[in-house]
């Protein structure tokens, strides 16, 4: 009896032991599944938010901007305010759009995208630009005038890392430039102060396009490089024999690059010309060179159309598939060879 009793003890705590086995194999499943759910709705979750903050910002109206800033400061449009209200506009838009400023993020999912901080790149090469022009030549009578303050404070802040994320941070800088533009606008649009100055002039304007010129001009060749190109050699160094042949190709991986921080130029550089159109009105009048700026900004919009494709094709050039660089290319260099002929007609006009 005895015996009897022992063995049905030791059959029940082997059943109860095998209950716990199940239990515990069975909740470390559930666990598993819960951390894969977690895991699943996060990465779907910031799929979804990345797909947002990838979208480009529209394009928007230059003159109304200018005027509403206008008529809020209480101030006259004065020439040379488009331009600036404008340039500060464009640098705001990389801080504020969808997602803030993504090139210096260290976390899912800005850590992932690759188009946007493309575009911010090249958004923030003409807004440098631009800047340097405010104060080199714009805001000066000639070349042995003194500098204004302000600009000289905000063209080295625009062109600081566009990568760091450490104190300073990009945005920090960025937004101090934005910031020292509007000071300077503030005294341009006082009729109180005379410090502050705006020459619209033919000649601070060719120095101007000159920059957008080799910059278009650059953008062309490396989108055109997508599917490979035998140049002729152009280096008058010496260094390499002139006139040879060498073969330039975009590495797959950075074709998309090139692409968006294309179209990152033509955005800024569109919304930058339609406010020179405003503030050198009279100086293009008179060397009829309206219609040419007009053409311009044409061409950058179309660079701007949306993309209706998942990816970024590289398709040969007569090939089945599309190739969005060369379409790209085309619109870039359109726009390029307008700037040379509207450089020439502010020269000899």
């Amino acid at each position: 009896m005895l015996n009897w009793k022992k063995r049905v003890g030791t059959v029940r705590d082997s059943v109860d032991d095998s209950v716990e086995d199940v239990r515990s194999y069975l909740g470390g499943i559930w666990a598993s599944r819960a951390v894969g759910a977690v895991v699943g709705v996060y990465l779907l979750g910031t799929l979804v938010v990345g797909w947002y903050w990838s979208i480009e910002p529209e394009r928007f109206a230059v003159q109304q901007q200018a005027q509403a800033a206008a008529e809020q400061a209480q101030v006259e449009l004065v020439p040379g305010y488009t331009t600036v209200e404008t340039l500060k506009r464009v640098a705001g838009t990389l801080l504020d759009k969808s997602g803030g400023y993504l090139s210096n993020d260290l976390a899912p999912p800005g850590l992932w995208l690759d188009n946007m901080p493309n575009w911010e790149y090249g958004v923030l090469v003409q807004v440098r630009d631009l800047s340097r022009a405010l104060r080199k030549d714009f805001a000066r009578s000639q070349s042995q005038s003194t500098e204004d303050a302000d600009l000289a404070k905000a063209e080295p802040r625009f062109n600081f890392d566009n990568k760091s994320w450490a104190l300073p941070a990009s945005e920090q800088e960025y937004r101090a430039g934005i910031q020292s533009l509007s000071r300077f606008q503030t005294r341009l649009a006082d009729p109180n102060q005379s410090q502050a100055q705006f020459y619209a002039r033919a000649d601070n304007l060719r120095n101007w396009l000159t920059d957008v010129e080799t910059r278009l001009g650059s953008l062309s060749q490396r989108l055109s490089a997508s599917v490979g190109q035998m140049r002729l050699n152009t280096d008058l160094s010496g260094a390499i024999p002139a006139g040879s042949e060498e073969i330039v190709k975009t590495p797959w991986l950075q074709i998309d690059n090139v692409f968006y921080e294309a179209r990152g130029q033509a955005w800024a550089l569109s919304h930058f010309l339609r406010a020179i159109e405003v503030d050198f009105a009279d100086v293009l009048a008179k060397k009829n060179a309206t219609v040419g700026v007009r053409q311009i900004i044409r061409e950058l919009e179309a660079a701007q159309e949306p993309l209706w494709s998942p990816m970024i094709l590289n398709g040969d050039g007569f090939g089945i598939l599309a190739n969005h660089s060369l379409v790209m290319a085309n619109y870039i260099s359109r726009a390029n060879a307008a700037i040379i002929d509207l450089r020439q007609l502010l020269e000899q006009g």
